[in-house]
């Protein structure tokens, strides 16, 4: 969360002349509801669940196409996540110091069920399953969206 994905995303997608999908899009999508509403009704264990299902079905369905797919910053704590990342996709981790991603989130806690407090034991938590997924590491402090766009497209692809 605050790494950059969906914008990066974004940019990579146009530069690549492919599809940009945001998986929490889709989850709201499919659920008729937002994230927040969501959390509110089922919790975190109910919105993984939907995140499970909404991962598993789009990496199936591009799996023989070229899409640019952000994911939630917790998706990599689902079950078996990591693995079909690592197996069926190019994993690339945006990865930033709790320092920048705070700054980045401030004023956007509205959206955001789970940027509030515990940011940091989050990020500690998940940062070992970040660099499990991931093929490519790119760190993006300092960095333009533009600047990391640009080095997934030259470096990674």
């Amino acid at each position: 969360m605050g790494s950059g994905k969906t914008t990066v995303g974004r940019i990579v997608a146009d530069a690549l002349l492919c599809p940009f999908l945001d998986l929490d899009e889709i989850i709201v999508k499919k659920a008729g509801r937002s994230i927040p509403e969501i959390f509110g009704a089922e919790g975190e264990d109910g919105f993984r669940r939907l995140e499970k299902q909404a991962l598993q079905k789009t990496v199936a369905k591009y799996a023989e196409s070229t899409v640019v797919l952000a994911l939630g910053g917790g998706t990599v704590t689902i079950p078996g996540a990591v693995e079909l990342l690592q197996q069926k996709t190019l994993c690339i981790y945006l990865q930033a110091p709790l320092e920048t991603l705070q700054a980045r989130l401030e004023g956007q806690k509205a959206g955001r069920p789970l940027a509030g407090e515990g940011l940091a034991e989050r990020l500690s938590a998940r940062e070992p399953l970040y660099q499990k997924a991931a093929h490519v590491v790119l760190d993006t402090d300092g960095l333009t969206a533009q600047e990391v766009a640009d080095e997934i497209i030259i470096d990674c692809l």
